[in-house]
């Protein structure tokens, strides 16, 4: 087998300068996030060009010893994996390039309006929930079970700009709930 062949499989050597991504930024979109998302980020990616390309690539040269590759499950499955990491690889990329760093809010506007970075706490007005608290973070950051929510999920939009003690309604499938900021911090 070529070393053309591996270099191909294993894509190109990162170079000792800034890598630039593949893809354009042509929709001029920013992906909001925190330093420690940006750091995750770059992890993330840093660990798909320097491990799980090698190891697909390694896969991929297991399954051609294989022979046969028009009846091989093994090569296909690995050509699948190769796909989505190197999709995953430019999605990443793309995201690292339009990052915007949400930094931590002046004194001035800290617990006054609801902002990108907020830790906000709500009452559910609707039912006998107990207050939940959330940080307001980028689409990438969003996590759930962190309560991390996003700015752009219905409740992340209902509570921006928004002031401790303002009621919020949210539209759910199963109708509009409203919600009670009670701490903005």
């Amino acid at each position: 087998m070529s070393d053309d062949f591996l270099t191909d499989l294993t894509g190109p050597e990162p170079s000792s300068g800034g890598s630039q991504p593949a893809v354009s930024d042509d929709d001029g979109e920013e992906t909001l996030v925190t330093k420690e998302g940006l750091k995750k980020l770059k992890e993330e990616l840093e660990l798909l060009k320097t491990v799980r390309r090698k190891e697909v690539a390694q896969r991929l040269k297991e399954a051609i010893s294989y022979g046969d590759l028009s009846e091989n499950s093994e090569y296909e499955e690995a050509k699948n994996e190769q796909a989505f990491i190197e999709g995953r690889i430019l999605e990443l990329e793309q995201k690292i390039k339009s990052a915007k760093i949400i930094t931590e809010k002046t004194t001035l506007t800290k617990g006054k309006d609801v902002n990108i970075g907020s830790h906000v706490s709500i009452k559910n007005l609707t039912s006998d929930e107990e207050e939940e608290t959330y940080t307001i973070v980028g689409a990438t950051e969003a996590d759930p079970f962190e309560f991390k929510i996003s700015n752009e999920s219905p409740i992340g939009k209902a509570v921006l700009m928004r002031r401790r003690g303002e009621i919020v309604e949210v539209p759910t499938p199963s109708g509009t709930i409203q919600y009670e900021i009670t701490k903005v911090a």
